[in-house]
């Protein structure tokens, strides 16, 4: 017998976000962020199923959790009452969260810079695990002429706060290991 799902609601810094954290693992690492209903459907059964939902135009999914981001239209108590059925169902069902073939696809590019695989490394084991506790995600795009340039996802994308962790916490960690690091981008 399967242990029953268990969903745990958390508030994010950002206002149009909540995290749903659930005892599955839903994905091997990272998170998969998506802001149009065809790409969750070429992606993720049950991020498509979300974006079915009248006022939701953001979903990501990390490890142990799925945010979900409304459009300033969207009414919280519609948003929340059927994301939440909405996972629990799918999970309690066995239903797929990611197909297999996007996943494979989506396996983490390495290769880059010793620079660049330096900041990924930063990334990935230090600040994205940080994020991922407010429900967000951060990932390496390019470093260019002491810039990096990286992307926001889940409820770091429109969060007020995203630029003070942007520029007090990112950049100035990444300048500290890597003093060729002269500013930190979102695209």
């Amino acid at each position: 017998m399967t242990e029953p799902v268990y969903i745990n609601l958390e508030f994010t810094p950002n206002p149009n976000t909540l995290k749903y954290s659930v005892n599955r693992q839903l994905i091997e690492a990272g998170a998969v962020n998506f802001t149009r209903l065809v790409d969750a459907e070429a992606a993720s059964p049950l991020a498509a199923k979300l974006f079915n939902i009248p006022g939701i135009c953001g979903v990501m999914v990390g490890r142990d959790f799925i945010t979900v981001t409304k459009t300033e239209e969207g009414d919280w108590d519609v948003v929340h009452k059927t994301s939440s059925s909405i996972i629990e169902q799918h999970l309690t069902a066995h239903e797929p969260v990611m197909k297999g073939d996007y996943l494979q696809a989506a396996a983490h590019k390495g290769g880059g810079t010793e620079i660049e695989n330096k900041i990924r490394e930063i990334l990935d084991n230090e600040i994205r695990p940080a994020v991922a506790m407010d429900g967000g995600d951060i990932t390496f795009e390019k470093f260019e002429d002491g810039v990096v340039y990286v992307y926001l996802q889940g409820s770091c994308s429109g969060c007020p706060s995203s630029t003070a962790t942007l520029k007090m916490g990112i950049e100035r960690r990444l300048q500290e290991a890597i003093p060729s690091v002269r500013e930190v981008v979102a695209v």
